[in-house]
């Protein structure tokens, strides 16, 4: 397995496409890290992973608290040795157009989104630094890319990961360490299915592969990202849309 020994580290993996990259991880070797506000779903997904063989240890923490994040990270580096690999996954939306949009909506998308993302790359770079070597895979948007009416807050929060990302890059790349975003489009999870029909088929129509992508799809394009046949990339954002934004 590609991942034997190493350590992963993937934020927001209690459910969706987060869980699905803890997965693919964990299938391929790494001891995976789960991090996740949600006590309850984050130590089913550990018991679901034990059953398939995949070594997981549950973490309950919000990353918008840097306390919190350093906690955590330093529990790993201390129980496991090393952090090879991380995965800033952990979001969420408050939808409303701009001229009815509470300040506190757009100031916690602001903080999970991409502030969550500062705390733990600023808490993990340090071990990576002294390792000369590490992976961090950012979970953006094509929202983050082309807008939406609407998420105004969501787009700029994964906008802002792509040049945080970008920026990272530069700083860590003499060190071995590769800093990459990842831009999903429209992906089927619990929170599409909830959808009408009348709205996927908005959404469908303008997706050139007529479907909604698979979590294990964006799962797979992040192992690719963490494996050594990715070491030359970085600063990139590979998109996955189905060529919804090309």
């Amino acid at each position: 397995m590609i991942f034997n020994e190493k350590v992963s580290i993937v934020t927001g993996a209690s459910q969706g496409i987060g869980e699905a990259i803890a997965r693919e991880l964990g299938l391929a070797g790494s001891t995976v890290v789960l991090v996740d506000i949600q006590k309850e779903k984050l130590e089913e997904v550990a018991v679901r992973f034990a059953t398939d063989g995949i070594r997981a240890l549950p973490f309950v923490a919000d990353v918008t608290d840097g306390q919190q994040v350093e906690g955590v990270v330093e529990s790993v580096k201390k129980d496991l040795g090393r952090i090879d690999h991380l995965i800033n996954n952990a979001g969420i939306t408050r939808d409303s157009l701009l001229l009815r949009m509470k300040e506190e909506d757009w100031d916690l998308v602001l903080r999970v989104n991409l502030k969550g993302a500062f705390n733990f790359c600023r808490s993990v770079v340090k071990h990576m630094v002294a390792a000369r070597s590490g992976r961090i895979v950012s979970i953006s948007s094509v929202v983050g890319l082309m807008g939406n009416a609407g998420q105004t807050n969501y787009a700029a929060s994964k906008a802002g990961l792509i040049g945080f990302s970008k920026s990272l890059a530069r700083e860590v790349a003499p060190r071995g360490i590769t800093v990459n975003c990842v831009a999903p489009g429209y992906i089927a999870t619990a929170m599409t299915e909830k959808l009408s029909d009348e709205v996927k088929k908005a959404f469908l129509d303008n997706i050139p592969m007529k479907r909604f992508g698979l979590p294990e799809e964006i799962a797979r394009t992040v192992k690719f990202l963490c494996s050594d046949e990715a070491a030359y990339i970085t600063g990139q954002v590979i998109n996955v849309n189905g060529g919804l934004y090309m």
